[in-house]
C-alpha cells in the first residue's frame, strides 16, 4: 500500500474510462436509439473535490454519448475524449497538452482496451469488477465496482496521499 501512496503523491492528472468505471457498464438504449447511463452522485462529488485540490481530471472513452458530455460538463471536466477506439493517442495528446510526465498521471480502466494506457502511467488503477487481466496489471484496485462508488474511493485515495483529504471535507464537518 505504501508504494501505491508514493505513486499517488505524484499524480497531477487522473484519466477515467467511462463505461464500467464511472458507470456499471450497462448500456440502456431506448426504442428511439437514445442512450442512457447511470452515474453515481457520490463519485461526482469526489471528482469535484479532487479538482479543487489541484488534480486535473480527464476522460477517455471508446464510445460517444451526449450523456457523457452533459455529465462531464456538469462536473467541470474539460478534458473529454470520446469515440477513442485506440486510447493511447488521446492519452499522449492530453499528457503533452498539460506538459506532464507519465509518472504524474493515473489512469482508471476496467477492460483490456484500457491496458495500453495503463501500462504507461505512473499509477494504474482498476475497479473491483474489472476484467481479470486488468486487475492483475493494476497498481491498485478499488473495493467498489464501477459506477458504485469506485471513483469516489479513487479520488479519496489521491487526496489522502497528497494530504488534501482532510481539508476537502473540513467545511462539511464544522
Amino acid at each position: 500500500m505504501q508504494e501505491t501512496l508514493n505513486r499517488a503523491k505524484q499524480i497531477r492528472l487522473i484519466i477515467f474510462d467511462v463505461d464500467g468505471v464511472l458507470t456499471d457498464g450497462s448500456l440502456y438504449l431506448g426504442d428511439d436509439g437514445q442512450e442512457y447511463k447511470a452515474f453515481n452522485s457520490r463519485d461526482g462529488l469526489g471528482m469535484k473535490l479532487l479538482q479543487k485540490s489541484g488534480v486535473e481530471i480527464g476522460i477517455i472513452t471508446g464510445r460517444t454519448s451526449n450523456v457523457v458530455a452533459i455529465r462531464m460538463e456538469s462536473l467541470g471536466i474539460r478534458h473529454v475524449y470520446q469515440g477513442q477506439r485506440h486510447k493511447v493517442p488521446a492519452f499522449e495528446e492530453l499528457r503533452d497538452k498539460l506538459g506532464l510526465r507519465n509518472e504524474q498521471i493515473a489512469y482508471v480502466g476496467d477492460d483490456v482496451v484500457d491496458l495500453p494506457v495503463m501500462r504507461q502511467v505512473g499509477l494504474a488503477i482498476t475497479v473491483q469488477d474489472a476484467h481479470p487481466l486488468v486487475r492483475a496489471r493494476a497498481h491498485w484496485q478499488s473495493r467498489a465496482g464501477g459506477g458504485r462508488g469506485a471513483a469516489r474511493e479513487i479520488c479519496e485515495l489521491l487526496m489522502e496521499a497528497q494530504g488534501t483529504l482532510e481539508q476537502a471535507y473540513e467545511k462539511y464537518l464544522r
